[in-house]
C-alpha cells in the first residue's frame, strides 16, 4: 500500500476496516491515517476509581450507572469467583468481563491482548501460518465468509457461507467458540480436522487440512482475450494497490491500451481502508471514494480521487457477490456511485462500520467501532450491501452431450459455391466458440462479464475514452 504502513504503533489510535474474527487470512488490520485525512481518534482516557467507596451515589441521568450497578457488577464477580464449578483466577475474570463488555456492543469490538497484536500485524503484511479463511461468529457457531485464493482451506472446496461444525472432532458452541477459532492457526505443517456443512444442506462433510505458511499475492492480472483485462484482488492488504499498478502496468506496456476491464472482487473480505482507497484511486480520475463518520470529530474522514486513471476511461465490470465485504466494498460503491464501472453478480455483504484500535499498554488494545462509511453518493451500506446493476444468480453450466454435427454451415453442402475471395485450404474460425464455452462453464459469472463489457466496448469509439 503506498498510503501507509500498517504496523499497530503503540500510542497511536489505529483504524480497522474488516469483517471480524481474522482466522488465518490477512483481510483486515490496523492502519495509521493517511496525510490527506484527519487524524484518527486520540486514546480515550480512562476514568480514575474512586477513592472513598462509600460515598453515596450522584444523581444520574437516565443510562448512567449508578452505585447500585456497581455493587451488581462486585456481586457477579464475587458469585462466580467462589461458587463456579471450577475455580477461576481474578485475570481470568476481568479479561471476560472485557471482552464480554466489548462483545456485547456489536460483532467487530472487542478485546485484543498481545496474540491479538500479533495476529493483527501478521494479517496486515499477509503473511502468516493457518488454511486462508476468514471466519464470522454467528449465533455461538464460525461461519465462512470467505476463502482466500490457492490456500489449504480454498483448495479444500472451503466455499463462502460454510458453517464450521467441529475443529479435531469437538463440537463448537457459544460455550467455546473463542477458544475453537484459535485453532485454526498453528504452526506450518501442522494438521487440523474440520467439519464443515454448506448453506441449505443438511451433509456433515469432514474435511483434512494441514496448515502452511502463506505468503498471498492479493493481486492477479492477466488477458482474458485480445483487448480486455482480468484483475482479480483477494484481500486489500498494504501493498495491494502498488502490486496493482505494476502488475497492471506491465500488462498494458506489453499489449496496449485495453478495451475494457472486469475487476473480481468475489469473495474478497475487505482489509485496510487505504488499500481500499488505492486501488479506488487508480481507476478514477476524480470524485469522492469514501466519507466516514462518528461521534468523535476525528473520526470524521474524506478521501478524494486525483487524476491518473491506469484504464484511461476503458470501460469496467466489477464482479460481487455475498462475500464482498468491507473495504472491497468500498472500491465497489466508489466506482459505482462515480459510473465509473457497472456492478455485477449478487449483493455484497454489507459491512460498512470502521473499528479504530486504541492502545491501552504496550501488549494491550480495544478494538472499538468508531464510524460508518458511506459511499460517494452519501449511501451507508451498513448490513445492506451494495446492490449489483446487473443481478446474476451463482450458477454453473455444462456443455451438453450431443453427436457429431456433419453440417452445420453452407460449407458443408456438397457442390457449394466457394468464396472468390477465400484463401485455399484455411479452415472457417469457429468465432472463438471453443474458448467461451471453457470460461462459460469454468466460470459462468466471468463470462457473462465479458460479454457486457463488449458490448459497452462496441459502443464506444475507438480511441475515445472518457
Amino acid at each position: 500500500m503506498r498510503l501507509s504502513t500498517c504496523s499497530p504503533t503503540i500510542g497511536m489510535a489505529v483504524l480497522l476496516f474488516a469483517v471480524p474474527f481474522l482466522l488465518a487470512t490477512p483481510d483486515a488490520c490496523a492502519q495509521s491515517a493517511p496525510a490527506n485525512a484527519a487524524s484518527v481518534a486520540p486514546p480515550v482516557e480512562l476514568p480514575a476509581a474512586s477513592s472513598n467507596a462509600d460515598a453515596p451515589a450522584a444523581a444520574s441521568s437516565p443510562g448512567q450507572v449508578d452505585l447500585d450497578d456497581i455493587r451488581n457488577f462486585s456481586r457477579v464477580y464475587e458469585v462466580v469467583r467462589q461458587a463456579y464449578v471450577e475455580k477461576v483466577d481474578d485475570k481470568t475474570l476481568m479479561k471476560a468481563a472485557i471482552t464480554g463488555m466489548l462483545s456485547g456492543l456489536d460483532p467487530h469490538s472487542e478485546y485484543l491482548d498481545k496474540d491479538g497484536l500479533v495476529q493483527l500485524n501478521e494479517d496486515t503484511t499477509g503473511e502468516y501460518s493457518g488454511l486462508g479463511i476468514e471466519v464470522l461468529q454467528v449465533d455461538g457457531g464460525l461461519r465462512i465468509v470467505s476463502p482466500i485464493d490457492d490456500t489449504p482451506a480454498a483448495r479444500a472446496g472451503i466455499r463462502p457461507g460454510d458453517s464450521i461444525v467441529k475443529i479435531n472432532g469437538t463440537l463448537i458452541d457459544a460455550q467455546n467458540v473463542d477458544e475453537m477459532f484459535k485453532q485454526l492457526r498453528g504452526k506450518p505443517g501442522s494438521k487440523v480436522d474440520l467439519t464443515i456443512v454448506h448453506p441449505n444442506s443438511d451433509k456433515l462433510i469432514d474435511l483434512h487440512l494441514v496448515r502452511e505458511n502463506i505468503t498471498v499475492s492479493s493481486v492477479k492480472v492477466r488477458e482474458l482475450e485480445p483487448g480486455y483485462v482480468y484483475v482479480r484482488i483477494s484481500q486489500f492488504q498494504d501493498d495491494t494497490a502498488a502490486d496493482l499498478e505494476k502488475k497492471l502496468g506491465q500488462l498494458i506496456a506489453k499489449n496496449g491500451a485495453p478495451k475494457g476491464a472486469v475487476l473480481d472482487l468475489r469473495n474478497n473480505p475487505g482489509g485496510l481502508l487505504t488499500a481500499a482507497v488505492g486501488v479506488s484511486d487508480d481507476f478514477l480520475d476524480a470524485g469522492t471514494i469514501v466519507t466516514t463518520r462518528g461521534r468523535l470529530q476525528d473520526a470524521n474522514m474524506s478521501f478524494k480521487a486525483h487524476p491518473g486513471d491506469q484504464l484511461a476511461g476503458a470501460p469496467m465490470i466489477v464482479l460481487t457477490n455475498n462475500g464482498t465485504a468491507s473495504a472491497a466494498e468500498i472500491v465497489s460503491g466508489a466506482l459505482k456511485d462515480n459510473h465509473r464501472a457497472l456492478i455485477m453478480g449478487q449483493r455484497t455483504f454489507g459491512k460498512g462500520v470502521v473499528q479504530t484500535v486504541l492502545p491501552l499498554d504496550a501488549d494491550h488494545a480495544v478494538k472499538i467501532t468508531t464510524a460508518r462509511y458511506y459511499t460517494p453518493n452519501g449511501t451507508s451500506i451498513q448490513a445492506e450491501g451494495i446492490k449489483p446493476d446487473i443481478a446474476l444468480a451463482d450458477l454453473t453450466v455444462n456443455e451438453s452431450d450431443r453427436g457429431p454435427v456433419l453440417i452445420s454451415s453452407e460449407a458443408d453442402l456438397p457442390n457449394h459455391l466457394a468464396n472468390e475471395k477465400a484463401k485455399a485450404a484455411v479452415d472457417i474460425d469457429d468465432n472463438g466458440s471453443a474458448a467461451d464455452a471453457k470460461l462459460a462453464t469454468s466460470d459462468y459469472a466471468l463470462s457473462q462479464a465479458l460479454n457486457v463489457l463488449k458490448g459497452i466496448a462496441l459502443r464506444q469509439p475507438a480511441g475515445v475514452r472518457r
